[in-house]
């Protein structure tokens, strides 16, 4: 396992697409483990796989929980709404208000090919919402609210 270097927001990797994993792969497992590691080093709750230069469809997440590896994650519901300071590995040292759905619900595969179904509120909502929004090459900054002057 290693870790990787993270893409800071300039780079334009983190503005693509990125595409679906065909096949659950010894390069994939290892991928998996490698984002999980990363993840960790920076104290981060997430972590996409553009965000280390690989335009996959793969996310961890970890909101103190234990870890959640999702493989092609599709967002099938979402519900309410919380706005709360948000960041990103991406963009060090910044934080803004997004607004998100206080629920989310989200089918994925895991490092086994198999699909299920993880449901999430509050932080977890943000957190998948946030990093699936990575694989389509959006980060939280163009979701960020106006940030009122006191």
């Amino acid at each position: 396992m290693a870790i990787r270097n993270i893409r800071i927001s300039t780079d334009e990797v983190l503005r693509k697409k990125c595409k679906p994993v065909k096949e659950i792969t010894p390069n994939l497992l290892t991928l998996l483990d490698d984002m999980a590691d990363t993840m960790y080093e920076a104290n981060g709750v997430g972590l996409a796989a553009p965000q280390v230069g690989i335009l996959k469809r793969v996310v961890v997440i970890d909101v103190g929980e234990g870890l959640v590896e999702l493989i092609n994650p599709v967002i099938l519901e979402t519900s309410g709404s919380q706005i709360d300071d948000e960041g990103c590995l991406s963009v060090p040292g910044k934080y803004a208000p997004v607004e998100r759905p206080n629920y989310a619900k989200v089918e994925a595969m895991d490092r086994d090919g198999n699909t299920f179904i993880i449901e999430g509120e509050e932080l977890m909502a943000r957190a998948l919402c946030h990093e699936i929004d990575h694989l389509d090459g959006i980060l939280y900054i163009d979701k960020a609210l106006p940030v009122e002057e006191a």
